[in-house]
C-alpha cells in the first residue's frame, strides 16, 4: 500500500472515529447527565475491546495489516479514544473537589479498558 493511501485510510478512519466519539458523548450526557464523564469511559472501553480484537485478528493473519491497521487501529480508534480527554476529565473532577469520582474514573478506565482489550484478544485466540 502506498504512503498516500495509508494517510487516506487514517484520515477516513479518524474522521469517522471523531464523529462517533462526539455522538457517544452526547448520548451519554442525555442518558446520564454531566456529573461523570461516562462518554469518555464508554468510548475508552469499546475502543480497547476493538483494538484487542483487531490486534488478535492481525496477529493470527486473519486480517491484512496494511489497510485495516491504518483505517481502524490508527485512524478510527485513535480518534475515538483519547487519553488526553480521560486525563482532562479526571483533572477537572479533582479541581472540583470530586476526589471519589476522579479516583473512580481512573480505576474504571484503566481496569475496564485493560479487561476489554484482553477480552477482545481472547475472543480471537479461542475460536
Amino acid at each position: 500500500m502506498s504512503p498516500s493511501m495509508t494517510y487516506l485510510y487514517i484520515a477516513i478512519g479518524g474522521a469517522s472515529g471523531a464523529c462517533l466519539r462526539f455522538f457517544v458523548n452526547q448520548i451519554a450526557i442525555t442518558w446520564f447527565g454531566k456529573g461523570f464523564p461516562f462518554g469518555t469511559l464508554i468510548v475508552n472501553i469499546a475502543g480497547s475491546f476493538l483494538l484487542g480484537l483487531i490486534y488478535a485478528l492481525i496477529e493470527q493473519g486473519q486480517v491484512a495489516v496494511g489497510p485495516w491497521r491504518s483505517l481502524l487501529a490508527i485512524g478510527f480508534l485513535g480518534a475515538l479514544t483519547t487519553f488526553s480527554t480521560f486525563s482532562m476529565d479526571t483533572l477537572l473532577l479533582m479541581q472540583q473537589g470530586h476526589w471519589v469520582k476522579s479516583g473512580l474514573n481512573v480505576a474504571l478506565n484503566l481496569g475496564c479498558c485493560l479487561l476489554a482489550a484482553w477480552l477482545g484478544m481472547q475472543m480471537i485466540a479461542h475460536k
